[in-house]
């Protein structure tokens, strides 16, 4: 199994749920999206975040969403 691009360690902003290697929040990119932030726009405002990441989130997010799916 991969590992995730989603770090929780207590040492880093509490334990608050980041893209690994950064200190930047997840729920930041969400919000960022539900505002209808564009995806550039979001670079330009965490360059510390790759496209890489994104991707690497959103395709686990969606792994979440089908097992949600399967056992419900």
């Amino acid at each position: 199994m991969k590992d995730s691009v989603i770090d929780m360690d207590p040492e880093i902003m509490g334990g608050t749920p980041v893209f690994r290697g950064t200190r930047v929040p997840i729920q930041t990119f969400i919000e960022h999206l539900r505002r209808n932030g564009g995806i550039d726009d979001f670079f330009d405002n965490f360059p510390g975040v790759s496209r890489k990441q994104v991707i690497e989130l959103i395709e686990e997010l969606e792994g979440v969403k089908e097992g949600l799916l399967v056992t419900a």
